[in-house]
């Protein structure tokens, strides 16, 4: 049951949704309205960023009676036609790209993100200009978030945020990735704008075989909400619950 004392969120990413898939997800969809207050859903909502899919998503969230918030993902990009998933997508859910919006007294900030690796092995905008060109794509993810995070500060100081990412902002939900691809899996870029703005929670996907939970350097809590690692981690029906 819901607890009218604060506001539950089901999270989840990658799910990938292909022609064909239709009635496939509508019965979760239907679950999760029944114990939580927002669905969010984490990037990779299509499985090759073809519009059709995007058509077989929005028939199964009219299943879906609660607020729902995403941002897209890498695989929402493959076929060049982003802004018609977009289009889409938008007539079912509030799709974010460094912009926020308050649902149920909590704030929400969203970005698709970007790789560029961790901590001291960060990827810095030096040498080539098509390196330069590569750090300076997550630069500005980060940069659209810490925005969207400052647009709720404004609002109300006093405010809950959570953040919506596609890529990791954090290495500890990598683990179990091959160390190889970490730089290409998130960057901790990502990580500073939630720390400074102190969220309550910051949620992705995109990393299949990393590990459900990290933390920032500041402590914030991160969840790796991607389909294969709830599955992996014995969730029968693939959200993450989190109250706030």
């Amino acid at each position: 049951m819901k607890n009218t004392q604060s506001t539950r969120i089901a999270a989840v990413g990658d799910i990938h949704v292909k022609e064909g898939d239709e009635g496939k997800w509508a019965p979760y969809f239907r679950i999760l309205c029944e114990e939580a207050d927002v669905l969010l859903l984490c990037g990779d909502l299509t499985d090759t960023g073809k519009p059709e899919e995007a058509v077989v998503l929005l028939e199964e969230l009219q299943h879906c009676d609660v607020p729902v918030i995403g941002v897209l993902g890498n695989h929402d990009f493959q076929s060049g036609m982003e802004k018609e998933v977009s289009a889409i997508l938008k007539k079912a859910l509030k799709l974010l790209d460094g912009d926020s919006v308050v649902v149920e007294g909590v704030g929400f900030a969203g970005v698709k993100g970007f790789s560029g690796g961790f901590g001291r092995y960060k990827m810095p905008a030096y040498g080539e200009e098509m390196n330069k060109v590569y750090v300076q794509e997550v630069l500005r993810e980060a940069e659209k978030l810490d925005g969207a995070l400052e647009e709720l500060n404004r609002q109300d100081g006093g405010l809950k945020k959570v953040a919506v990412l596609h890529y990791a902002p954090v290495e500890e939900t990598l683990v179990g990735e091959p160390i190889q691809i970490y730089s290409y899996l998130g960057s901790s870029y990502l990580a500073d704008p939630l720390d400074k703005h102190r969220v309550k929670v910051a949620f992705h996907g995109h990393a299949h075989a990393g590990a459900l939970k990290g933390n920032t350097s500041g402590g914030i809590e991160v969840f790796n909400v991607s389909v294969p690692v709830l599955r992996a981690n014995g969730f029968k029906v693939p959200f993450y619950f989190f109250e706030v």
